[in-house]
């Protein structure tokens, strides 16, 4: 079960300093930007399936 947050993209207003993070916090990063990009690629995989089913319904 999924909640309305988890479908709102990651977003910092304020800019990071990379020299003053440490590795474990640099990694940790990391790893919240990868789940971000999974999140979108699941996203554009279900708007494409839409597409999709849309185009087909229209050439039918």
């Amino acid at each position: 079960m999924t909640s309305e947050d988890d479908d709102k993209p990651l977003t910092r207003k304020d800019k990071l300093d990379f020299n003053s993070m440490s590795i474990e916090d640099l990694t940790s990063y990391i790893s919240e930007l990868e789940a971000e990009i999974e999140k979108t690629k699941s996203v554009i995989k279900m708007k494409q399936a839409a597409q999709n089913a849309a185009s087909g319904f229209f050439k039918a």
